[in-house]
């Protein structure tokens, strides 16, 4: 499967293309708006989340509830378009209208695209690199992502995701009994965080960044049950899975470094620290008796519990900026302020859960026959039983 993405901050609309999904697969408007709406929710969202109601139109690839194996085209309007259509137009305009209407921006951001992306393209105008470098395109991404999460939650695997932590503030190990109710837990706190003793202080990290103009990152981990062993591969470097997982990660906007299992831990610990012994029985067949890998060997799943990781930096947009160089006068400069999060990181964990899932739908399609769902749904089945039988 592929998807790609296309569309400004600013713009009209965002749309997503879909290609290869298996033929037969029912899905509905309602599972894509539900991650949508989670996607807009955690506290530290700024302004933007009040006028936007994120919604999908399905334009193509979908009929009656089911998928037609066609390419499935996504489409989400942007409702503050209305105030943009003159700046964001596609229409040519005339330099008088241009210095009217244009809000050009020569002032690049630190820890942005702006200056590096007007390098490689040539923009005078910087508005024409953060216009689609925003975070708003992981909108569609998340659109995208939960086309995957139907797919798999059909076939028996469940994906959830919670906060670690938040400004350096921690949360601690929070048991719980199933993803399910991990999933509620998560989705019942304003910070997606388990552990209800630190929530109430990552919100006030949260609410004094906002308060001193600045921003603040944290950890989000992706958790995945059901997955089957043996999805991946040792044969080749671009076919391992955890690889794969680990760039999906790194490519969410302002993500920085990514873990599988205790990650960067290991490197403190010894070989009998680090390594899952495996057992067997009969009820479920081969398993490891813990899961410090984080579900992966040899780039290939174990049958164990998925769980990933990622580290968000602090959003780069801040309301007392950094100093930056004007690209036209070569001035310094407080660096252009446009629209932000004081903090994403509870949003982000439902990004980081659409990458994941869209991984390993992925890996799922190009791994079995796919062309049906019913078919891939029985093989997967067979599978199972095969692997629990070797």
């Amino acid at each position: 499967m592929r998807y790609l993405t296309a569309g400004e901050s600013h713009g009209p609309q965002l749309t997503t293309i879909i290609e290869g999904l298996p033929a037969g697969m029912p899905i509905t408007a309602e599972d894509i708006n539900n991650e949508l709406a989670r996607r807009q929710k955690g506290h530290g969202r700024g302004r933007r989340m009040q006028i936007e109601k994120d919604e999908a139109f399905i334009a193509s690839g979908i009929r009656h509830g089911y998928t037609l194996g066609s390419p499935v085209a996504l489409v989400v309007e942007n409702n503050d378009w209305k105030h943009w259509t003159k700046i964001m137009g596609s229409d040519p305009i005339s330099a008088e209208e241009a210095e009217e209407v244009k809000r050009k921006i020569t002032r690049p951001r630190p820890g942005h695209a702006d200056l590096n992306g007007g390098i490689k393209y040539g923009h005078r105008d910087l508005r024409n690199v953060l216009e689609r470098s925003s975070a708003r395109e992981t909108t569609v991404r998340v659109a995208a992502g939960a086309v995957a999460k139907k797919l798999l939650s059909l076939l028996g695997i469940e994906i959830a995701s919670h906060v670690l932590e938040i400004g350096g503030i921690k949360a601690s190990p929070t048991p719980y009994s199933s993803i399910k109710e991990l999933q509620q837990i998560s989705e019942d706190s304003p910070v997606r965080c388990l552990d209800k003793e630190v929530e109430q202080s990552m919100m006030d990290a949260i609410d004094q960044a906002k308060k001193n103009g600045d921003s603040i990152g944290g950890v989000v981990e992706v958790i995945v049950e059901g997955m089957p062993a043996g999805v991946g591969s040792y044969v080749h470097y671009d076919r391992k899975l955890d690889a794969k997982l680990a760039g999906a990660i790194v490519s969410i906007n302002a993500f920085k470094g990514a873990e599988i299992g205790i990650g960067f831990e290991a490197a403190h610990l010894f070989g009998s620290q680090v390594h899952d012994e495996i057992a067997w029985d009969s009820e479920q067949g081969y398993y490891r008796k813990t899961n410090r890998l984080g579900g992966f060997e040899g780039g290939m799943t174990t049958g164990m519990p998925i769980v990933v990781r990622g580290v968000m930096k602090p959003i780069p947009t801040l309301y007392k900026p950094l100093k930056s160089v004007d690209i036209d006068t070569k001035e310094e400069f407080g660096a252009s302020v446009e629209r932000s999060d004081s903090c994403a990181v509870p949003a982000a964990a439902v990004v980081a859960e659409a990458a994941v899932a869209w991984e390993l739908a992925c890996a799922i399609v190009e791994q079995f026959p796919s062309d049906r769902y019913n078919q891939l749904s029985e093989y997967i089945e067979r599978y199972r039983q095969e692997v629990k039988e070797f």
